[in-house]
């Protein structure tokens, strides 16, 4: 199942928030993205049956092997990409709004390169 930009949106809070706590439902997911029950009950069914996420009896969200390459690899971009782009004097807010869209779209080479020369800033 290829993953479109919700659902890598929806698999990257996940991410982070098991970072934050041990169990992570759907409604923390609604929280945090500030989408309706609705919205999330079908992502999370859509990521499950793509295999990218588990849901316990109890309603405890786990990211499969699948799901967790696909997320650390977007939290890595959306980082690099915010840190970055403050270190040339973006707004710190507009920097993360701009991560969080550019790190959906950016090839594997120009990340890369962002990479190697953030870097080189610090």
């Amino acid at each position: 199942m290829a993953l479109k930009e919700s659902g890598e949106m929806y698999l990257e809070t996940i991410y982070v928030l098991t970072r934050k706590s041990d169990s992570v439902r759907s409604i923390d997911v609604c929280e945090s993205l500030g989408y309706s029950k609705p919205s999330v009950s079908r992502a999370v069914g859509l990521l499950k049956n793509g295999g990218f996420i588990t849901v316990s009896k109890e309603g405890y969200l786990s990211l499969t092997k699948s799901g967790e390459d696909v997320a650390k690899k977007l939290f890595e971009r959306h980082t690099i990409i915010s840190q970055f782009l403050i270190s040339l004097g973006v707004d710190e807010n507009v920097a993360t709004e701009d991560a969080c869209r550019i790190e959906h779209v950016i090839s594997d080479e120009s990340f890369e390169a962002i990479k190697r020369n953030a870097n080189t800033k610090e």
